[in-house]
């Protein structure tokens, strides 16, 4: 399996190749000017890119070779005429990730030289000037500076155009990396600047590009990175376009397991890693699928260790007490309705705490249940977590960002042991440790509390919140998913008066469960036994009471 494999050429030929190269049949259908992809990292966007750069452009090398068993070649000469016809600028930017503005920009100036570099060709160009060989050697000698590098698409697509008498394609993967890394080292504002000028150069308005590809997470286009562009079309998750391209699609994955004879590890394959939806298309994690064959089929969170899951934990150290709530919801296997902006920008995570969920969608820690298309052509969507290996990443994320894993652990050794008074000694330390004393305004808010502390439980238990069972809603359900241990139920009571005791409001908690039969489904579920648990709050303190 082609593990951390993006060069085409040797993808084919030396590893496992699922053929994706019916997109280039899908982009000369259409042929827009520029098309920017937006998917999660490690859904095979630079593999692809190579992949176009391989089929279009013009080298001494015959690379139809490359094709001539693929797909794209049985759709006639109406499409591999193109072969091997452009000159192609490529750079990728999934490696630019430095901690200053000054790093940052002599990376990309590296790379635009090694670009430059690469077209050596036009070195002894009879067909470019002396003024423009100057500009070549300039470029590429790693000397230019910030404006000059601004221009670099610009001049490099007017060299080529010249020497060949072509227009040329413009290929940018991961165009987004460096401008988040800004967002997160405080640079944004001079990333921005730079990917403005460099993209307006050549990709808005120029005569010598042919077609632009461009991919990343996110269309950062409020900042007007693509200013004016209205030559672009945007491919996004949502869209159905190019949907089963990026990813593997469930008749793929059920091919690589035939050829691996791991037919008998397609539902494990689905509960871990399977579970997005790009346009209308089922789609799985093709890294995790690939590293869950070659490690002999043992399931783990193979995606989380690929990248930075800084965006979750800048999610959860600025959200509200609602979105912390909802969060814990997802992670409990709910559904959350919201409206998604897929053009929203990383400094909104800070100024609009609601555009997260915009975030952990187009980057790939939720998916789309379902999609309510509105005016302005964005969405309302339900959303979930995929699957268990995203599940992995929120459970990690979550409680190492609030410091609650260790005494998380505690609290749900307490919980499945039924231990109401370890229990409750737990809680009001975590409690004294980790809350303010304003944040205990309501019950919502110890509710939300708890479904965190119980996400540890979700490898064993179906963890449901506020959902009808018997006479009424119950706070939370621990629903075994396996037989032979316990059920659970929790009824929350919350007080801001000093003179209510504690003491009867749990036992009113733990009333309330039997006189509203709240344990109906888990009975007719055939869970034995259920242990009920009445938790009383106010500020910092806490009784617990258990039957």
């Amino acid at each position: 399996m082609p593990i951390g494999i993006s060069d085409f050429k040797t993808a084919t030929t030396s590893y496992y190749y699922v053929d994706k190269t019916l997109l280039i049949r899908d982009f000369l259908d259409t042929k827009p000017m520029v098309s920017l992809f937006t998917r999660p990292r490690r859904f095979g966007k630079t593999l692809n890119m190579d992949m176009v750069r391989v089929f279009f452009e013009k080298t001494q090398e015959d690379t139809s070779i490359y094709f001539k068993d693929k797909q794209i070649w049985q759709c006639g000469s109406d499409y591999t005429r193109h072969q091997g016809k452009y000159p192609v600028i490529f750079l990728t930017f999934k490696d630019v990730k430095c901690l200053t503005w000054q790093e940052t920009f002599q990376k990309l100036r590296k790379l635009i030289s090694l670009e430059f570099i690469r077209h050596s060709e036009l070195e002894e160009s009879t067909a470019l000037g002396i003024y423009e060989k100057e500009q070549y050697h300039r470029l590429a000698s790693d000397n230019a500076n910030e404006v000059d590098c601004q221009m670099g698409l610009q001049i490099l697509s007017l060299l080529l155009h010249k020497h060949y008498g072509q227009e040329c394609i413009i290929i940018i993967d991961e165009y987004d990396t460096p401008i988040q890394q800004g967002h997160h080292c405080n640079f944004y504002p001079e990333i921005v600047n730079f990917m403005r000028n460099f993209f307006s150069g050549g990709l808005k308005d120029n005569p010598h590009l042919a077609f632009g590809f461009l991919t990343g997470i996110l269309r950062v286009a409020k900042e007007s990175i693509f200013s004016g562009m209205n030559n672009l079309k945007t491919n996004s998750i949502l869209d159905d376009s190019y949907s089963e391209y990026f990813g593997f699609t469930p008749e793929e994955v059920k091919e690589i397991l035939h050829y691996y004879e791991k037919e008998d590890k397609y539902q494990e394959i689905c509960s871990w890693y399977d579970g997005y939806r790009f346009g209308n298309t089922e789609i799985f994690n093709p890294w995790s699928v690939i590293n869950y064959i070659t490690d002999q089929c043992f399931p783990k969170a193979f995606w989380q260790s690929t990248g930075s899951n800084e965006i979750i934990g800048e999610i959860i150290a600025t959200s509200t007490p609602e979105i912390t709530e909802g969060l814990h919801k997802l992670l409990c296997g709910e559904k959350i309705t919201t409206y998604i902006d897929t053009s929203v920008i990383y400094p909104e995570i800070q100024n609009n705490p609601y555009t997260i969920y915009s975030f952990l969608l187009v980057a790939g820690y939720l998916k789309v249940a379902e999609i309510y298309p509105q005016n302005d052509g964005n969405f309302m969507c339900d959303v979930a977590i995929p699957n268990k290996e995203i599940a992995c990443v929120y459970e990690k994320e979550i409680l190492n960002r609030t410091n609650q894993n260790s005494v998380a652990i505690s609290i749900n050794q307490a919980i499945f042991s039924g231990n109401a008074k370890k229990l409750q000694s737990l809680l009001e330390n975590f409690m004294l440790q980790s809350i303010s004393s304003m944040d205990g305004a309501n019950e919502s808010f110890y509710h939300g509390m708890m479904l965190g502390l119980c996400a540890i439980l979700g490898n064993r238990y179906q963890i449901r919140s506020n959902r009808e069972s018997g006479l009424g809603r119950f706070d939370i359900q621990l629903n075994p998913l396996v037989k032979g241990i316990p059920g659970f139920l929790f009824e929350f009571k919350h007080t801001n008066d000093d003179h209510v005791d504690l003491e009867a409001l749990a036992d009113r908690a733990l009333q309330q469960i039997d006189v509203k039969k709240y344990d109906t489904e888990l009975r007719d579920a055939g869970v034995r036994p259920i242990i009920k648990i009445g938790i009383a709050f106010r500020g910092k303190t806490a009784v617990v009471k258990r039957k």
